[in-house]
């Protein structure tokens, strides 16, 4: 690959590719590399640090069983965890007929009309739900939102962080006391409460709406199976989480959440929602629908900087709303409460007070005045966790895996406990613990078929595999995407996400209980700190987008501690990430964009003249490094001084990180925060779209405001709150990116970046004599990805890079990323993990792309009818006895041998896009659809 590129050494193509002005000599401080039997050694050693005791905690996260058929056939399955995002419709069948199913879940125990394929987390989605409303309100002039006090402490903190950064102003009440004719435009209510009780939310509601006023409900998922669905009482979004259907609690994550709002705001719903449309032949297909990236359509306008989902959780639970079916999830939810009714009846005969009448699994005890602490220590030490609500109060949550035992042993851990104050109820059994008639749900739910019709784990097995053959991921091919940098996820990585150790941990347990945890975290903080150069670390953000947030909300809160709080303008480079405007502005800085020049760099002259004008109001400039562009600009230092001497911060999108491990620290040549997303650069896997962790690195002057939590001390007292419901985000998959960066040590990771930088360089010599490459840098050579234009097809030969994409899909890849940053192009990123037989075979596909382009341009292919227009095919557009086409079938599904040895078959034709959104239809389509095609789910 070298010599192709008349070089000798990989380090020459460094020299030649990274400035001399930000190059570090130095080799990065790790532990020496392991191999996969020491890490997985070291791995069995902190999972023995955790000790695993029946948390009855509650606060969101529930134990759950995960079916096995479920864990090992998707959690622990790479033709599930390693697709990509479905934006390619046409080979993401399978995961998107499992987000439908998901949809159609979340609308049928929600009772409302319309919901999307997932959101970070519940604290997350309640605050999506109130930017939403805040849009959409005619309530404005006050900006006021309402928080019911009873809702869980992490959500009251993420949504109030939320609202504080746009000047809203978000106040804490008890929701009796809601004072609607001041004209809040929202309020958010939990059902049941964190403590447990069920309250009949009619009048809120009603109350509500007659003033103008919005509802969100955070509902408990189990719970709807037989509570009244919040659509029936009003609620215009309710929010939530769907961990408890078959996902590990995981010390905290990843769960998707999910949101739900009436047909009405569909345009308006943040994040991904899952149509059906129909294909070219006319066949049902699914598809993301309403251009649901709205980050990257409105930039600075956006509501949502959301660009990632969970939907490898997503699917889980989804699947287990298949396997169980409604009766199944109705006898889980009857089983769960009873056994809460139980333990109530016995504690209260016992003699302790219960705190509600009514509730679903979480009861809440009134113990004598200051005593509680005491008690839940007390049950501690006997392996039990319950929550302390304060001194007097304490709570115990049950869940699925709760089975007699456990009643009867909570009850004798509290006989000793009883107060004297309590004795006076001692075997009154005066509280009933019977439901209002209003509380109890009527309305069916999941009576699809597919929730109907897979209950043994042989159809269940076959389901799922039938849907993962519809979808194209690593397994099959490269997927050269670029900005996306879709590697290798290892197995022995892994390995430990389905450890009960790890796996069962609640994130709110006593600390010595979670000491391997503790242990992983820290290392994983130190090698980061390590590798960007920056001593303050946060593990918390979610996502990608939620560290871009997370780090202006640092930057902003610096500025204020040091009196310049008029710095609310935000530069950022035209080319950027979508992501990035609408986390500025969510963070509350009015964007400025910067232009870039003809080489797709910083237009500096231009940076100068913005920042000039700005004056003291500048506070930030964004900044991807490598550009977008996939070049390293070798004025980087320069651009941070002109920030740095108006007086603002930099700060660095860290998509590009891959090409910078190693060989630079962004710490070095002027960045003061990054965030780090461990989805590409550190091999956590996409999971078809999400999961993600975006930890947020950041200078010594900007640390004392990294993100704090209201639950877990994370020791950063002057923090700017949470930006998600757990101390450490998804926790348990943090275990990935830590065992990527121990079986790598400082050697492996530098040629890891050395080697994506080689393979980038190889396939743009491979291909600039077919298609040109757009941007390089100034010795001629581009960073990890390169750009090839595409544009000059349309009039040449009347092709799109739309045309060129589906084409991809008939010799077996996944497009690379398709007109970003500029349209008509196409962004390949082949990362370090591709061998060069891939790399190759890839390039021969291009190649014989681009000599079927060439008989359109001479006139030998028909301009209407060609492999290109008329592409992806499928199998059953080919085995057609009248095959009319003007090219043969094996032109059109056999284009070079190798396909004849290993074939992935598109299972739609091209999708009708426009279709879809003419007549959104965003659930499971009804019975006669399915028996218009002939069988459910199988052709």
């Amino acid at each position: 690959m070298l010599r192709q590129l008349d070089l000798d050494t990989i380090e020459d193509l460094v020299h030649l590719v990274v400035p001399d002005e930000i190059r570090t000599s130095k080799p990065l401080q790790l532990d020496q590399a392991l191999n996969e039997r020491e890490l997985l050694k070291e791995l069995r050693a902190k999972a023995g640090l955790n000790r695993i005791a029946r948390s009855f905690i509650g606060m969101g996260y529930s134990d759950c069983f995960t079916p096995p058929v479920i864990q090992r056939n998707i959690l622990e399955n790479p033709g599930w965890y390693t697709q990509y995002t479905p934006y390619q419709s046409e080979i993401a069948q399978g995961r998107l007929e499992a987000l439908l199913n998901f949809q159609t879940v979340i609308t049928d125990l929600t009772g409302m009309q319309i919901a999307n394929a997932s959101l970070l987390d519940e604290a997350t989605a309640a605050a999506e739900a109130m930017s939403m409303l805040h849009a959409i309100s005619k309530n404005k002039n006050e900006a006021r939102f309402l928080l019911a006090g009873d809702c869980h402490p992490q959500t009251i903190d993420v949504v109030q962080v939320r609202g504080r950064a746009r000047g809203w102003c978000v106040e804490v009440q008890d929701p009796a006391e809601f004072d609607f004719d001041s004209y809040p435009f929202g309020v958010l209510l939990q059902y049941p409460s964190t403590s447990g009780e069920i309250r009949d939310f009619r009048k809120i509601c009603d109350d509500a709406h007659s003033n103008g006023t919005y509802v969100v409900v955070a509902a408990d998922l189990l719970g709807l199976c037989m509570l009244t669905p919040p659509g029936e009482f009003g609620a215009d979004v309710v929010v939530g989480s769907s961990q408890r259907f078959g996902m590990p609690m995981g010390f905290g994550g990843p769960h998707a959440a999910f949101f739900a709002t009436r047909a009405e705001f569909k345009r308006q719903v943040p994040g991904r929602i899952i149509g059906v449309s129909q294909d070219a032949h006319g066949k049902r297909a699914l598809r993301m629908a309403l251009q649901t990236r709205e980050q990257h359509i409105k930039r600075e306008r956006a509501t949502s900087n959301i660009c990632t989902a969970q939907v490898l959780p997503a699917i889980v639970a989804s699947m287990y709303a298949v396997y169980h079916g409604p009766q199944g999830l109705a006898a889980i939810a009857q089983r769960v409460h009873g056994l809460a009714r139980q333990l109530a009846a016995l504690l209260s005969r016992q003699g302790w007070k219960i705190g509600h009448e009514e509730f679903f699994d979480c009861i809440k005890i009134c113990a004598s005045k200051g005593s509680a602490e005491g008690i839940v220590e007390r049950a501690r030490n006997e392996g039990c966790n319950l929550r302390l609500v304060n001194a007097d109060e304490f709570c115990i949550a049950l869940d699925e895996t709760c089975v007699p035992e456990d009643v009867e042993r909570i009850a004798t851990i509290l006989q000793g406990e009883v107060s004297s104050a309590n004795e006076k109820n001692s075997g009154s059994n005066s509280q009933k613990f019977a439901w209002r008639q209003t509380l109890k749900r009527t309305t069916p739910y999941l009576t699809h078929p597919v929730f109907n019709s897979y209950h043994s784990e042989t159809e269940m097995l076959r389901y799922m595999r039938r849907l993962e053959e519809r979808d194209l991921s690593l397994v099959t091919s490269m997927m050269p995407l670029g900005s996306c940098t879709m590697k290798l996820n290892g197995s022995a990585e892994m390995c430990g996400i389905t450890w009960s150790e790890f796996a069962n941990m609640h994130p709110f347990a006593p600390e010595e209980q979670a000491r391997g945890f503790a242990e992983i975290i820290d290392e994983l903080s130190a090698m980061l700190r390590e590798i960007t150069g920056f001593p303050g670390i946060s593990l918390q953000p979610n996502a990608g987008s939620q560290g871009e947030f997370a780090g202006l909300l640092a930057i902003s809160a610096y500025h204020h501690s040091i009196g310049q709080s008029q710095r609310h303008i935000c530069l950022i480079p035209a080319s950027a990430h979508g992501t990035n405007p609408a986390s500025a502005v969510m963070a509350g800085f009015d964007v400025v964009v910067v232009r870039c020049d003809v080489e797709g760099n910083i237009d500096v002259e231009d940076l100068k003249t913005k920042a000039a004008d700005s004056g003291e109001a500048l506070g930030v400039l964004m900044v991807t490094y490598p550009s977008t562009h996939g070049v390293f600009e070798e004025g980087i230092s320069e651009i941070c001084s002109v920030v740095h001497d108006c007086g603002g911060q930099v700060y660095l999108d860290g998509a590009n990180l891959n090409a910078l491990v190693g060989l630079s620290k962004p710490a070095d040549f002027g960045i003061d925060a990054c965030h780090v997303n461990l989805h590409k650069t550190f091999c956590i896997p996409h999971g078809g779209g999400g999961p993600g962790m975006g930890p947020i690195a950041v200078a010594s002057h900007l640390a004392p405001f990294l993100p704090s939590h209201p639950i877990v001390k994370l020791g950063v007292e002057t923090g700017v709150g949470a930006v998600g419901a757990a101390p450490w985000g998804s926790a348990l998959i943090l275990i990935i990116s830590w065992a990527y960066i121990k079986m790598m040590g400082a050697d492996g990771l530098r040629r890891a970046t050395e080697t994506a930088i080689l393979n980038a360089n190889y396939i743009a010599h491979k291909l600039e004599s077919y298609f040109p490459v757009l941007y390089r840098g100034k010795n001629g050579y581009i960073a990890h990805e390169a750009i090839i234009d595409l544009r000059h097809f349309k009039e040449s030969a009347g092709i799109t890079v739309e045309d060129v994409a589906k084409r991809l899909m008939d010799y077996g890849y996944h497009a690379p990323t398709v007109s970003f940053p500029v349209a008509g192009t196409m962004m390949i990123e082949p990362t370090e993990s591709e061998s060069k037989t891939e790399l190759d075979r890839f390039c021969a596909a291009m190649i014989s792309i681009r000599d079927e382009i060439s008989e359109l341009e001479n006139g030998t292919a028909d301009a209407s009818d060609n492999v290109l227009v008329n592409a992806p095919h499928t199998m059953n557009s080919v085995i057609v006895s009248d095959w009319a086409r003007t090219y043969t079938r094996e032109k059109a599904v056999f284009p070079v041998s190798w396909l004849k040895e290993q074939k992935f078959w598109p299972s739609v034709g091209r999708i009708d896009n426009a279709q879809g959104d003419r007549q959104l239809v965003c659930t499971c389509p009804p019975l006669e659809a399915y028996e218009k095609e002939g069988s459910l789910s199988r052709e």
